[in-house]
């Protein structure tokens, strides 16, 4: 199929548009866009800059991508934005490019699903398969791992990471990483224990979720430090994928733990 373009909508001639793209009235699509295939855009969606937007996604009204990060030393560097296939992006979104104390790409993976209100700063790197609700906020360099979920009105700071399958409550506010199959909430979050419920709908086995409980409980219930603590989930639990990514994602911390 050809593209569907509203005649009210502005596409730049450098834009790239792929077949089955449907473009609603008053979008604005700049140069150095890439639309992929089966993607959407309602209405008043605007995107600018090096944008990628993959395979069907659908783009809801008053959605801003591309445009430039709100960092005071970005001076118009050529930086950009890649988003995967399947996403859902809903209404008044804003995701801005890259600045250029990063990689110059700021990164979101494939079948996330992103409610009204979502911002995601500049840098930032999203797995796949996440979830964030309502007004949830990214500051830069955030990265948040694969299936994730962030409630609404979260405000996570600037390089702070969110690990896999973790959750993060309602009207949090995040400034240090939270680890891999956890649950977290609170003004200044706090860990709640594991995510066992998120697990078990995952498909996780309950062996699985037994060990990484034994895991959270010697990091964050016993007085260790967290050196001895890795040591002892070494030498006492059979060391599985999720251990294993558990561990190295503490390891490589550079904000601190939330505990």
């Amino acid at each position: 199929m050809a593209h569907e373009i509203h005649p009210s909508a502005i596409i730049n001639a450098h834009a790239e548009i792929e077949d089955d793209v449907v473009i609603g009235p008053f979008c604005i699509v700049g140069e150095g866009v890439h639309i992929k295939k089966g993607s959407k855009l309602h209405s008043n969606v605007i995107l600018e800059g090096n944008t990628q937007i993959g395979s069907n996604c659908t783009i809801y009204p008053f959605t801003s991508i591309g445009l430039p990060p709100q960092d005071m030393k970005y001076k118009d560097e050529k930086t950009g934005v890649k988003i995967g296939d399947n996403n859902t992006i809903r209404e008044y979104i804003t995701i801005h490019r890259a600045s250029v104390s990063g990689d110059g790409i700021t990164i979101i993976g494939d079948n996330n699903f992103l409610m009204a209100y979502v911002h995601i700063a500049h840098d930032c790197k999203i797995g796949s398969y996440v979830i964030m609700a309502n007004v949830a906020t990214l500051a830069g360099h955030v990265v948040v791992e694969d299936h994730t979920v962030i409630g609404g009105l979260v405000a996570i700071h600037q390089f702070t990471r969110i690990g896999a399958y973790a959750m993060v409550g309602g009207f949090s506010g995040v400034g240090q990483d939270i680890p891999p199959y956890m649950i977290a909430s609170g003004a200044r979050a706090k860990l709640f224990g594991l995510n066992a419920i998120g697990l078990k709908r995952h498909g996780f086995p309950d062996q699985t979720i037994n060990e990484l409980k034994k895991a959270y409980k010697i990091l964050f219930r016993e007085k260790h430090t967290v050196k001895e603590a890795i040591k002892k989930i070494q030498e006492d639990l059979p060391y599985t994928d999720e251990i294993k990514h558990l561990i190295e994602f503490i390891q490589k911390n550079k904000r601190g733990i939330c505990r």
